[in-house]
């Protein structure tokens, strides 16, 4: 029987695997689970696999994950980014309780997540989502526009603004998913080459996240090659 812990070091594995065919260092990316769905009883799992850094598209049950966790497992240093769809009117939860955002691609979410931030926590670091295939049912800015939106997020207080995120549509094939990947890469070192000094690329996901550490990928987002397959969430939920 697969355990949380178990599948941790299975992606783990993969990751180093990935890495050393791309010549990379593993340290060079970061591994996020994806939460979603998942309570706080299998996060406190995976963190006691040595897992910190967690995911969650739904702002709503994030937060409260976010301080179910703060009870479960006090004193671990955990990171937590909101990976979802920002919506104007949970904003304010995002910026009192996640450290990042990377699905901002809307300068009115950037400009209210920065009035909203606590004075009092870091500033939120965040990731533009960047539609780069021009996916129709696909959330992101687009990449001719992305330039604009980036000089302006990175203005803003209270806000650090650190890369680049996508969800290309699926393709058949790793030298099909690396040349998607690599289009985020390319608009990633555009805006490098234009002085935003950005560290992050986000992308790759449990089917596809070889081909994101060969195009470069600086953080993957693995939610159910780690906690397995989740329950369809109900259409209540935001």
């Amino acid at each position: 029987m697969t355990t949380i812990a178990g599948n941790l070091q299975g992606v783990r594995e993969r990751l180093d695997r990935a890495c050393a065919a791309a010549g990379r260092d593993v340290k060079s990316v970061t591994l996020l689970a994806v939460s979603k769905t998942f309570g706080p009883d299998d996060v406190a799992q995976a963190v006691d696999a040595g897992q910190q850094v967690f995911g969650e598209n739904y702002i709503q049950e994030g937060v409260e994950k976010v301080l179910a966790l703060r009870q479960l497992r006090p004193g671990v240093p955990l990171q937590w980014h909101c990976i979802g769809p920002v919506q104007s009117n949970k904003t304010r939860l995002v910026a009192e309780h996640f450290d990042w955002v990377q699905s901002v691609d809307r300068l009115k979410i950037a400009q209210r997540l920065s009035d909203q931030r606590p004075e009092g926590l870091p500033p939120l670091q965040v990731c533009l989502q960047v539609n780069v295939d021009g996916g129709v049912n696909k959330s992101g800015v687009a990449p001719e526009e992305v330039m604009e939106l980036a000089q302006a997020v990175a203005a803003l207080p209270r806000l650090r603004l650190r890369g680049l995120m996508c969800i290309p549509e699926p393709a058949e094939g790793f030298e099909a998913q690396r040349a998607l990947f690599a289009r985020a890469n390319a608009l990633f070192d555009q805006l490098n080459a234009r002085g935003l000094s950005l560290d992050t690329l986000s992308m790759g996901m449990s089917d596809d996240l070889d081909a994101a550490v060969a195009a470069g990928s600086t953080l993957v987002r693995v939610g159910r090659a780690v906690f397995g397959y989740r329950a369809p969430k109900p259409a209540a939920a935001d």
